[in-house]
């Protein structure tokens, strides 16, 4: 391998773990707001505070022109439709914050690459093998394994990490829908300006805004916006450096990241809950990732 490939790997793997941190820091500023503000509202902030680092970014390279031609595309709808799963997928998320570790939610929201597995199927037509089948059937039993649906401590909550991955995986898979051409950058305006606007009214429709209380306050939801959304910007630049296959790996670094935030900001260590199901997550992701790989290589 050449330096120059090693380089944008080096690059990418440090920008997608760093994308991955901020995200779950904040993760971890909408859990601490929970007991004072609705999921609902925080959502709302998110959204469109986020847009913020995006915008600057795609408008300083230049990806984004503000020509109304190049920035309406055929498939409209299907992309705003993502935007109105992600909202969905982010206030299930949130709401989930509020009950359980820290670092189950994170480990269960993982499961979003093997519901993206079998939503292939009915949605875009693909022919699953029987070795991405066992990933999934892998990864939902780690899942059951963590959420225990027989155990006396079980609660409905611990499924909406579930729902959570399944929305976001719903928004990823349809993005295979939507012309070639279409690029990254834009799509994800379409759908960062619909979930913005899908968490608004569902606040407005629902827990309403409840005003800012302090200073302190409105810094955390400014810094939980800006780190989202710079964070969904790391993971977009990442992509772009290397392919998917090389970095797919590395996604798991968030399990950790999740469990060491959690740990140290909530005193949260649930190795209980999570062992050894959230292996079998890895497991089954890793077997999708290894046959993915296997699938593409010349021959």
């Amino acid at each position: 391998m050449k330096f120059s490939e090693l380089s944008d790997v080096v690059r990418a793997i440090l920008i997608l773990m760093l994308g991955i941190v901020l995200l779950d820091v904040m993760g971890a500023l909408v859990k601490s707001m929970l007991p004072r503000y609705s999921a609902q509202e925080l959502s709302a902030y998110r959204n469109f505070i986020g847009m913020v680092p995006s915008l600057i970014m795609l408008t300083l390279t230049g990806e984004i022109r503000l020509s109304p031609k190049k920035l309406i595309i055929r498939q409209w709808p299907l992309a705003l439709l993502r935007g109105v799963f992600v909202t969905f997928a982010q206030l299930s998320y949130y709401l989930s914050l509020g009950k359980l570790e820290f670092a189950t939610v994170s480990a269960l929201t993982y499961t979003m690459s093997l519901f993206a597995v079998a939503f292939s199927v009915p949605v875009l037509g693909e022919k699953v093998g029987i070795a991405r089948w066992i990933a999934v059937l892998l990864g939902f039993a780690g899942a059951i394994w963590i959420v225990r649906p027989g155990a006396e401590a079980f609660s409905l909550v611990a499924l909406l990490p579930l729902c959570a991955a399944a929305l976001y995986a719903a928004s990823s898979v349809t993005v295979r829908l939507i012309d070639s051409d279409v690029s990254n950058a834009l799509l994800y305006l379409y759908s960062a300006f619909s979930a913005a606007i899908g968490a608004l009214i569902l606040a407005l429709s629902t827990s309403g805004f409840s005003g800012i209380d302090t200073m302190v306050d409105l810094g955390k939801i400014v810094a939980l916006g800006l780190f989202g959304g710079t964070g969904v910007l790391c993971l977009m630049v990442s992509v772009r450096l290397v392919t998917p296959s090389i970095l797919a790996p590395f996604n798991y670094f968030g399990i950790l990241s999740a469990f060491t935030i959690g740990w140290l900001v909530f005193g949260e260590a649930p190795l209980d809950k999570l062992f050894p199901g959230v292996l079998f997550i890895v497991a089954g992701g890793l077997l999708i990732i290894w046959r993915e790989r296997r699938r593409n290589k010349p021959v």
